[in-house]
């Protein structure tokens, strides 16, 4: 039997672990280190980039009393709290737009004319690779969109895709702080989960570290593709270039240009999950975190889950709280409407109503956005099957349609939070009783 405080408890950890990965609570500590990114009297210029740019932004002009030369944010939304001074550019996510084209000529601009004795400070956050988007001379945005599609098709991994969209890019590979005089510091905030998990180069496209990749490598990868003519010419006729050597590579490990810059990596799932962990102890919880992430079609992983959480609760004294975080996928067949987090938890009913003990499951993207919804994710208990199956709804036929928001509205198990202007991937969280 489930006690009276546990949906309560399930949304104040869940609640708890998202502020711990805020975009304010991370930038905050990594500005008390002990190594500043910036120094009094010297000037620097401020980039942000991503999701969480906004309240980054937010949070840096508050912390910080230097103000930069100039500044410049590109983000999802239209600027909102955003410091008057800071020139704002809403770009394109997931699908880079001409805003985002402008937003990259403008930060370009700007980096160029920091000087030797100056700094460029990049606050960098997932979908940075969507939003900051210029491709190089005689490639179209479009055309660069298409080899990307043209890749996917072909099944190829994101490592292979990354390393072609970096040889197609102003911005990506390090090529933004190659065209820095002054020293690089970048604060980021990682979304990249298995099999690159927080990979430096991966967040964001690595834009202001060493890219190992070479033009050889991505001509390989794109004269790979089975459907020859879905790649563009003029794709193939830039790359051709680099291999020949007319065109510079990206820059490299222990280039003077990457000596320069220093990397920090502020705020990872990790640290979600500590967050939670936290406030469950607080509230007496027995904790148990699985480090390992939380992959796979989402509908069954979710059934998975619920096995993988009883048995990290075998032998343990209720209540037990079972905390993971990752990225599942979604394959997209039907036409309704939904998120990853969504499905992950509709497709852990059935194993949630057989459970030999009672549990609540919840599963939230960290950015409080769930696939193309109002809704964070959702959450269950042992009597979710049982209600669907009193309404006569028949949850095989949403997950089929792929309508797991419907599904959880007609059942009341939709978890909104709103926008949190962060991500680090997304966050389960399971207490056993």
């Amino acid at each position: 039997m489930l006690p009276s405080r546990a949906r309560d408890d399930l949304a104040a950890i869940t609640a708890a672990a998202l502020a711990s990965v805020s975009a304010s609570t991370l930038l905050r500590r990594a500005l008390a280190g002990a190594d500043a990114p910036v120094a009094a009297g010297r000037p620097y210029t401020l980039v942000a980039a991503g999701k969480a740019s906004a309240a980054m932004l937010e949070r840096w002009y508050a912390l910080v009393p230097e103000l930069p030369m100039r500044a410049i944010g590109v983000g999802t939304h239209d600027r909102q709290r955003v410091p008057d001074d800071v020139e704002w550019y809403t770009g394109g996510h997931p699908t880079p737009t001409a805003e985002s084209v402008a937003a990259a000529d403008a930060v370009l601009a700007a980096v160029r004319a920091v000087p030797a004795e100056g700094r460029l400070v990049v606050l960098l956050s997932g979908g940075a690779s969507s939003l900051l988007c210029r491709p190089v001379e005689g490639v179209t945005l479009g055309e660069k969109q298409q080899v990307t599609r043209a890749l996917m098709h072909d099944g190829r991994a994101i490592d292979e895709l990354n390393c072609v969209r970096k040889h197609l890019s102003r911005i990506k590979g390090g090529r933004l702080a190659a065209a820095c005089a002054g020293e690089t510091v970048t604060l980021a905030i990682s979304d990249v989960v298995a099999p690159l998990e927080d990979d430096p180069s991966v967040i964001g496209s690595g834009p202001t570290v060493p890219d190992p990749s070479t033009f050889a490598d991505a001509w390989r990868i794109v004269d790979g593709v089975a459907a020859r003519d879905s790649v563009p010419a003029s794709v193939r006729a830039w790359l051709q270039r680099g291999v020949r050597g007319e065109v510079p590579e990206s820059p490299k490990p222990g280039d003077e240009s990457m000596r320069r810059s220093r990397y920090t990596l502020i705020g990872t799932r990790h640290m979600a999950m500590a967050g939670a962990a936290e406030d469950a102890r607080r509230r007496g919880y027995d904790v148990v975190v699985l480090a390992p992430p939380v992959l796979g079609e989402a509908r069954h992983a979710g059934a998975s889950h619920v096995a993988a959480v009883l048995g990290a609760a075998d032998g343990r004294t209720a209540p037990v709280c079972v905390i993971s975080s990752g990225e599942t996928t979604v394959t997209v067949t039907g036409k309704g409407r939904g998120g990853r987090n969504q499905e992950f938890v509709a497709g852990a009913f059935d194993a949630l109503s057989r459970a030999p003990r009672p549990m609540l499951l919840a599963s939230v993207g960290t950015d409080g956005i769930d696939g193309p919804t109002d809704a964070a994710g959702a959450w269950a208990d042992p009597h979710t099957q049982s209600t669907a199956d009193a309404l006569g709804v028949r949850v095989d036929r949403y997950l089929a349609d792929n309508d797991a928001y419907e599904l959880h509205r007609r059942l009341g198990t939709l978890t909104r939070t709103g926008p949190t202007d962060t991500n680090v991937g997304d966050l389960q969280v399971a207490l056993v009783y």
